[in-house]
């Protein structure tokens, strides 16, 4: 068995924890955003089922055409608080657990939090790509607030 460890990110937004949670539940929006910094995630390649025991699929493109695919599975689902999915294929089930907390200002802070992780991506580079994603995703909210303006 390979060693595997955690990682958390922290993230505070402007936006709801609604819109947040809908951000990451919603294949016209995960298309606009999802992966890292060099790849695509096109609508036809995303499957969310929310719910419990559904399923969660995307596939990423990157630069250089090769594909990337995840497949997980929804272990809870409780709009706008918590979200939770599990990937049995990686290291027998990597668990991402995402929870939106609402801190009353407009502003919601947004917690990642995986364990079971691989060691191939607790690796600076593997962090810094996953870092990258978060960027996507600060960036596409801010999109979506000026078009709010």
């Amino acid at each position: 068995m390979t060693e595997t460890g955690e990682m958390t990110y922290r993230r505070v937004h402007r936006a709801s924890p609604e819109l947040l949670f809908d951000c990451m539940t919603t294949p016209e929006h995960l298309t606009r955003f999802w992966g890292p910094a060099g790849t695509t995630t096109p609508l036809d390649g995303i499957v969310v089922d929310l719910r419990p025991g559904g399923a969660f699929e995307t596939t990423m493109v990157g630069d250089d055409g090769g594909t990337y695919t995840m497949k997980a599975t929804y272990a809870e689902v409780r709009r706008p608080e918590r979200l939770v999915w599990i990937e049995p294929g990686v290291e027998g089930g990597m668990k991402t657990t995402i929870t939106f907390r609402d801190l009353g200002d407009g502003r919601t802070e947004v917690v990642t939090h995986q364990t079971n992780v691989p060691a191939a991506y607790l690796s600076a580079e593997a962090r810094a790509g996953f870092a990258t994603s978060l960027d996507r995703f600060d960036a596409y909210l801010a999109d979506l607030n000026r078009e709010d303006t």
